[in-house]
């Protein structure tokens, strides 16, 4: 199946994440995931080790959207949308 855009999902996770960012963040994360992850989901950088099948793209100098692609329904689920350091 081939897919010309994909539908984006969040997590319950990535959920509380998205409500924790600011207004500036927020807006940032909407044009990443419709004009880049939606269009050219493997655009972010393919991840290693335990988390080898998802992709990472930079949200802001701390903060990352972490997602996997599910090619045979055309979507993308992002898992996280914040830091990973100190939580």
């Amino acid at each position: 199946m081939t897919c010309q855009h994909y539908q984006v999902t969040f997590t319950k996770q990535a959920q509380k994440d998205v409500s924790k960012l600011s207004p500036k963040l927020k807006d940032k994360l909407k044009g990443i995931l419709r004009h880049k992850i939606a269009v050219v989901s493997e655009a972010g950088k393919a991840l290693v080790g335990d988390l080898k099948g998802y992709y990472s793209v930079r949200l802001s100098y701390q903060d990352r959207i972490v997602y996997r692609i599910e090619n045979g329904r055309c979507i993308v689920l992002v898992v996280r949308a914040k830091s990973h350091y100190g939580d």
